[in-house]
């Protein structure tokens, strides 16, 4: 049978929060949890146990209660789980910022044996992009790219001697595959 020490162990159970969401950092536990990152630093300093953000960690992750009230057990209920905890990012005028990261059912791909292998998901406005950074090839379709420092969202087109046309926002345009730095594919769009 579980046993819960309430009153004691609290910032060993937020470490294993920041864990289960993926964060690297307290603060974005903090944004996450909308609360302010000096009430989360004195929940770490109490170290009392935080049921209320326990309840809703397992609820939006999946982890088990007994991991992460213990740090014992299984992390997840099967040993196989079909969460992807994925970076998320903002682009912003052409640059990227930081949002923590989201977990995503892998069912969500239409093929679950072929997965990206190094995916973020990227939101632009109210769309959002699962994105593989490991490329090996470039191919028609939608890809990140660096033009001059600008990032972006674009559509590649491959055309002979190593060019490429590029198109989505403004003007078209052909270059050398080189005059560009290609950042990764989108494997799916959600609007």
């Amino acid at each position: 049978m579980l046993s819960v020490d309430f009153t004691k162990g609290g910032s060993e159970v937020l470490d294993r929060v920041l864990d289960a969401y993926g964060f690297t950092m307290k603060v974005q536990l903090a944004d996450h949890l909308g609360i302010a990152a000096s009430s989360l630093a004195m929940r770490y300093k109490r170290d009392i146990f935080p049921a209320d953000i326990v309840v809703r960690c397992m609820l939006e992750t999946g982890v088990t209660l007994e991991w992460i009230t213990s740090g014992k057990g299984r992390k997840f209920e099967s040993a196989e789980t079909s969460a992807l905890n994925i970076t998320r990012q903002k682009l912003v005028n052409g640059q990227l910022h930081d949002l923590g990261s989201v977990l995503f059912d892998a069912e969500i791909f239409l093929d679950t044996n072929n997965l990206p292998s190094a995916p973020i998901c990227l939101l632009e406005g109210k769309t959002q992009y699962i994105i593989d950074k490991r490329v090996n090839e470039i191919n028609d379709g939608l890809w990140l790219v660096d033009i001059e420092g600008k990032i972006g969202i674009r559509t590649l087109t491959r055309i002979p001697v190593k060019k490429v046309n590029v198109s989505g926002v403004g003007v078209s345009f052909d270059c050398d595959l080189d005059d560009i730095t290609v950042l990764g594919r989108v494997v799916l769009t959600m609007e």
